[in-house]
């Protein structure tokens, strides 16, 4: 069943009807903004997806984590203790960013694992295996790309990251441009080898209509990246960058057109002062596309603390419409995240994601700080720690301060602003 071929026929599919559901919405909501191209749900049909997700604008803002392997550190078990750690922490979906060890195994195995929606970046499987095969990337064929990509799809990977605005007018802006970190975008980096090596252009933007054919046959959602994504502050919202939203903008026309649903990636390391202008280009440019940033990032000097560098950025990016925030981990720039990395990622983004709904009156976002605040004011720990979007963490903090006073906290103790002005405030 193709998720946007229905909505724009006015058919509600039982994917939208479980989504609407958990988003105390109804389902005519969701198809009319599916029709439109501003919300998606991806789903592959070859996935018994048991966790359906909406992606968009007027839903609750979603958030990704990134799992896989490094040529450093193969250890599918692991990763999957990442896998059930992320869902228990709150995840909306999750990447296999995998480049070590049997690709289509652990790819396979988190699929069969996961019950949320699984995306990938096939560029990745299709530059490691030519290299592992022709022992050069440059050596990597256009078919190769595709059938990694066939392939991915056949498995039941509901999105993928393509790079089709990584184009060789794009490669000369950034060129001209002069940045500091070049390109940063591991499969942005895998394309501008290849295609400067071989003079070509780029196969995901020449052959798209070749993309999409695969995208239809298993209703795959394309996530068009961001292969010139900046890198740093410094080369935040550059020619290159927009260069290459702007061929973003008519690549997900096009798809939108052949009933394939879209959205788009965005950066990146930026300024907190340019998210805004970031979204509001997006939203123009590509036709109101659900937008997943990463991050972003807003300052560079934080190493070992970018999961707070990101969540502030996400924070704001998600207030000013962003629709699907990237987790990032303590460990980025560093090295590869252990299973607290993860867990403490995925809680710091949905923190992020929650204060953004706040922003954008997203239904029932606030309702939860209404609740949280009366069980403050009643000094009901029990139903506070049931509130707390990191339970465990909240009660372990509450056992261990052993108040002397049951119904206060270490902090205040007998002079609990809240116990004092109940008590001045009760009428005699």
């Amino acid at each position: 069943m193709n998720q946007l071929r229905e909505a724009k026929k006015g058919n509600l599919t039982p994917e939208m009807i479980k989504v609407a559901k958990e988003e105390g919405l109804d389902p005519e909501f969701i198809g009319e903004r599916m029709a439109k191209g501003q919300i998606i749900i991806p789903k592959n049909i070859r996935h018994n997806l048991r966790s359906p997700k909406a992606i968009g604008a007027g839903v609750r803002t979603k958030i990704n984590t990134n799992l896989g392997t490094s040529t450093d550190y193969v250890d599918l078990n692991y990763e999957l203790k990442k896998l059930k750690v992320a869902i228990e922490a709150g995840t909306d979906t999750v990447m296999d960013l995998s480049t070590g060890g049997d690709l289509d195994k652990i790819r396979r195995s988190i699929l069969k694992s996961c019950p949320l929606p699984v995306g990938t970046v096939p560029i990745y499987q299709a530059a490691i295996e030519s290299i592992s095969e022709k022992k050069a990337l440059i050596r990597m064929t256009k078919d190769k790309i595709f059938e990694v990509i066939q392939r991915q799809g056949e498995d039941g990977v509901d999105f993928i990251t393509v790079h089709c605005g990584l184009t060789r007018m794009s490669l000369e802006r950034l060129k001209k441009e002069g940045r500091l970190t070049d390109i940063v975008s591991r499969g942005g980096a895998f394309l501008t080898t290849w295609m400067i090596a071989n003079d070509e252009e780029n196969p995901l933007y020449e052959e798209y209509d070749r993309l999409l054919e695969i995208a239809k046959k298993y209703d795959l959602t394309l996530s068009l990246g961001d292969g010139l994504r900046p890198g740093c502050l410094a080369d935040s919202t550059d020619r290159a960058q927009v260069q290459e939203l702007i061929l973003l903008g008519e690549l997900a026309k096009r798809a939108y057109e052949e009933d394939v649903q879209v959205m788009i990636e965005g950066p990146g390391h930026i300024p907190l002062s340019e998210i805004r202008t970031n979204v509001l280009l997006e939203k123009k440019l590509c036709h109101n596309a659900p937008f997943y940033v990463l991050g972003p990032v807003v300052t560079d000097i934080a190493p070992g603390y970018d999961h707070i560098t990101s969540a502030i950025g996400g924070a704001y990016a998600a207030s000013s419409g962003a629709d699907f925030l990237c987790y990032v981990t303590a460990a980025e720039h560093l090295r590869l995240p252990t299973v607290e990395d993860v867990r403490e990622g995925v809680v710091v983004t949905r923190i992020a994601a929650h204060i953004g709904d706040i922003a954008k009156g997203i239904k029932g976002a606030m309702d939860w700080d209404i609740k949280m605040a009366k069980a403050r004011k009643k000094r009901d720990w029990q139903q506070q720690i049931r509130l707390a979007i990191d339970p465990n963490l909240a009660r372990k903090m509450r056992e261990e301060s052993k108040p002397h006073i049951s119904d206060v906290c270490t902090m205040c103790g007998e002079y609990c602003a809240l116990k004092l002005v109940e008590k001045a405030l009760k009428p005699e």
